[in-house]
């Protein structure tokens, strides 16, 4: 049975006055359908609890992932004693609903947040439909320790027609936090690499280099300020080449850790690391790299 994790109807931190503060944020699709065909026991579920632990993370976002594999998620990030409350920090949100076979094995299939510090009630927004079964989402839930803090994450469409209204959707609501005064961290798959226009409408005028130019919008990725990994766009997350060519060759990034750049107190940076081969039955534990990055905000 799928665990279900609630968020408090009490305070259950004092309130903190809100201060420049770093978070490390971890991201990764994991394919937990076309890979693992919603396996719980086939090393995905250790491997990932494992390295949001030896990450430090203070959040953790997943993509294509199971509900048994979330349920088993919780449970073993509890056992390993990430979460400062057991009972509230996590949030799930179903892209495709239970009952199809041959997803998940019948199980809900789609996007995951966790929490090191205790979650306030989860914010779940359909996204322009694209006509795929998927029903692709926003999920968002913010801090109770008074920060204003909020983390989502989201996982665009593939379809051309669709990529750019979900992209400006996430986009308003981001800023419609910002505006309400809080700060939003998001982490994703936004199926669309760094240098394509459709994402200088997230990227700040700021980040101006030849991998990276032309951007109206707000934002910095944590990944786009490395020097030794083509500067202005990042390393890359997905094995193979969706999409365009990327500036600097090779595979292409398309999951992405934005913040807002009036947000920015410190240093940012982020790193995705080599796919793991730990898992049993299959070549590699996903298609995606795992992304990590770590931020001060205010």
């Amino acid at each position: 049975m799928a665990a279900v994790l609630l968020p408090a109807t009490t305070a259950t931190a004092e309130a903190e006055t809100p201060s420049p503060r770093t978070y490390t944020v971890w991201q990764w699709n994991v394919a937990g359908n076309t890979i693992h065909h919603g396996s719980t026991t086939d090393g995905l579920v250790t491997q990932a609890a494992a390295s949001v632990v030896n990450r430090s993370a203070d959040f953790a976002a997943f993509n294509e992932l199971c509900q048994g594999q979330y349920s088993a998620l919780v449970d073993e990030l509890r056992a390993k004693g990430w979460p400062q409350d057991a009972q509230n920090f996590a949030r799930f949100e179903p892209s495709r609903a239970a009952g199809n076979a041959a997803v998940c094995g019948g199980e809900a299939f789609g996007n995951a947040l966790f929490s090191k510090r205790p979650l306030g009630a989860a914010a779940r927004f359909a996204l322009p439909d694209d006509g795929t079964a998927e029903k692709r989402n926003l999920l968002c839930a913010p801090l109770t320790d008074g920060t204003a803090t909020r983390f989502c994450t989201t996982h665009i469409t593939t379809s051309q027609d669709f990529n750019v209204a979900q992209l400006e959707f996430v986009r308003q609501k981001l800023e419609e936090y910002a505006g309400a005064g809080e700060t939003a961290l998001i982490a994703g798959d936004f199926n669309a690499q760094p240098h394509y226009g459709r994402l200088n409408s997230y990227y700040a005028p700021s980040l101006d280099t030849p991998n990276n130019s032309n951007n109206t919008g707000r934002y910095r990725e944590l990944d786009d300020n490395d020097a030794d990994h083509c500067l202005g766009y990042g390393e890359w997350t997905a094995d193979g080449t969706p999409g365009a060519t990327p500036p600097c060759g090779g595979y292409a990034k398309i999951d992405h850790i934005f913040v807002r750049e009036s947000a920015l107190a410190g240093p940012y940076s982020a790193d995705s690391l080599a796919i793991s081969t730990a898992c049993t039955g299959v070549a590699a534990c996903s298609d995606h790299r795992i992304l990590v990055g770590t931020v001060t905000v205010e």
